[in-house]
């Protein structure tokens, strides 16, 4: 049976007003990276780094999805249990739009890590100070739930377990929103079969060529298209095309 897996970037979440990283305007031209997202950071001036993720989390609470996010959630609703999403994201915003089982890579911004005994709950948009205490241990070492730099990230365990899945079982990778620095998507892609790129513009570090269909444009315009696509490809793949399209060839 045909399986999608998502996989996004900081572009899915711009519309909805989530600042970037890297694009002009983005935090770091505010921040040095290195002072903010590092684990050495973090051992050097733990507070600092704590006040810039509280920061991070008051902005997110009143953010909302787009319909990206929405497409997402409307896919593996219709499909269950053949939509896998995994993001580079920390937001919410997928949650919120009610997405189910999103992995995400780097984690999760309103979530909270106990330093002691690494037990993981939600703390929602909460400050964090770093000295609450640990639900299951009691422990007064907490920090975020944010994988970064010169850090382990054991969410990706299950990304290269996805894209296994892929080339055995003729899948489909829909990547969105990411510049390709971070992850190797151009390399990822050649696991699937079936692959879409949506961003904004061409990324250097991305050969569009890999790609059976590429659309440079804001996520939530290509969001329709991305569908369609998506369903075409489903619904092909469990024994009819469902009035859908049946015009677009993979």
């Amino acid at each position: 049976m045909r399986n999608i897996v998502f996989l996004s970037g900081a572009g899915i979440s711009a519309e909805s007003g989530i600042s970037t990283f890297r694009d002009a305007g983005g935090l770091w031209d505010t921040y040095n990276v290195m002072d903010v997202c590092s684990a050495e950071a973090f051992r050097r001036n733990r507070q600092f780094v704590l006040a810039f993720y509280n920061k991070r989390r008051r902005e997110l609470a009143g953010k909302a999805p787009n319909a990206a996010h929405r497409m997402v959630a409307e896919l593996q609703r219709e499909f269950p249990g053949r939509v896998l999403n995994i993001t580079q994201n920390i937001d919410d915003l997928f949650e919120k739009a009610g997405c189910q089982g999103t992995v995400h890579l780097h984690g999760e911004l309103t979530k909270a890590r106990c330093e002691t005994c690494g037990h993981i709950w939600s703390i929602g948009y909460a400050d964090l100070v770093g000295t609450e205490l640990c639900p299951r241990c009691g422990a007064a070492r907490v920090r975020h739930h944010v994988v970064m730099f010169n850090e382990q990230a054991p969410e990706y365990t299950r990304l290269y377990e996805a894209l296994d899945g892929l080339s055995a079982d003729r899948g489909m990778l829909v990547v969105i929103g990411t510049s390709g620095l971070v992850l190797p998507v151009e390399e990822f892609a050649r696991y699937a079969p079936y692959r879409v790129l949506n961003n904004l513009e061409p990324q250097e570090a991305i050969d569009d060529r890999v790609f059976s269909v590429h659309m440079y444009e804001k996520a939530g315009d290509a969001a329709p298209k991305i569908a369609e696509l998506a369903h075409h490809f489903l619904s092909a793949g469990r024994g009819g095309l469902g009035g859908r399209r049946a015009d677009i060839v993979f």
